[in-house]
């Protein structure tokens, strides 16, 4: 519906920005794809699973998305918000999820640092962070074509699978709906670029895909928490040398933009966009860079499907 009506709402929900340095499409596309995977997801959530024993934390878990996912939707139209209150509305996601659900990074399995990361205060800080951190991140990497939809398909698979194993029917049913809520956007966005996630979106998959990740080590202490680390861990690199090469190597803000992401790299480097001449061999070489990635990131999620339960092999990977 979104797509088929954009010439009533794309003035406001296109992204029209073609000159950016993150920037590879060539025509204004809708940008509040979150906006289809959000209903995809509320709505058979509240239609068709009310009375169960995780009802109250599936409430919970559904509030603490809205503030992060409500921001992004707000950028997607509006375009001006800036990046600090984005990630601050990110962050009150995160406190709600920890008030509410009682979850929380309390241990890495690293001795001296566990004791350290125990104290609540600290444990809460750290833990907003990292939801924080992971939920921007998916924003990051989301800048071609399918590529930050599949790495959330990707990790969502592995953790409901990891529910499975555990029987653990709330992390199944949020990894699973959300992986088909997702996988509708998907097909419309891979590889034709239909449509974008847009802010909302990213956020929206990224805060699900870290609170989950959080909730299954919390809910069973045979998982080690560096399967949460191993399941995101394209996403924290890219970002963490995001960080690093913004404010270390350019001296500019984190939240500056630039060209320099690994997908970028890859689109310029190896498939060569210098040579590309025409709209066609400009499409071709967006939808040939994600799979790339897609490779790359299951170089750390498989292991961590395996050796779910061991830290130092975790660590080792």
């Amino acid at each position: 519906m979104i797509i088929r009506t954009q010439s009533l709402h794309g003035r406001i929900s296109g992204d029209a920005n073609l000159d950016g340095p993150q920037k590879f499409h060539t025509k204004i596309v809708p940008r509040i794809g979150g906006l289809a995977i959000v209903l995809g997801v509320f709505i058979p959530i509240a239609l068709f699973d009310q009375g169960n024993t995780n009802e109250i934390d599936e409430l919970f878990l559904l509030a603490s998305i809205l503030p992060g996912f409500g921001i992004g939707i707000v950028e997607d139209l509006a375009k001006s918000v800036s990046v600090k209150i984005r990630l601050l509305f990110i962050s009150i996601g995160a406190l709600v999820a920890i008030f509410l659900l009682g979850t929380s990074i309390n241990h890495l399995d690293i001795p001296g640092i566990d004791y350290v990361i125990a104290i609540p205060a600290i444990s809460m800080l750290f833990t907003v962070f990292a939801i924080t951190g992971l939920t921007n991140a998916y924003n990051i990497i989301d800048g071609f074509n399918g590529l930050s939809s599949m790495i959330g398909l990707i990790a969502l698979m592995v953790i409901g699978y990891v529910g499975i194993l555990f029987s653990d029917s709330l992390i199944v049913l949020f990894s699973f709906t959300l992986f088909g809520a997702i996988l509708g956007f998907f097909i419309l966005n891979y590889p034709r670029g239909l449509i974008f996630l847009g802010d909302g979106g990213a956020y929206l998959i990224g805060f699900w895909v870290a609170l989950l990740s959080i909730l299954i080590v919390n809910r069973h202490t045979q998982i080690s928490p560096w399967f949460a680390v191993m399941v995101n861990a394209y996403p924290i690199l890219e970002t963490l040398f995001t960080i690093y090469r913004r404010k270390y190597r350019q001296g500019k803000s984190p939240g500056h933009p630039d060209g320099l992401h690994f997908h970028s790299l890859i689109f310029r480097r190896i498939l060569n966009s210098s040579h590309i001449n025409s709209e066609l061999e400009w499409f071709s070489a967006n939808a040939k860079t994600s799979p790339y990635l897609w490779l790359f990131s299951s170089f750390a999620v498989i292991p961590a499907i395996f050796f779910w339960h061991s830290t130092p092999i975790l660590i080792g990977f």
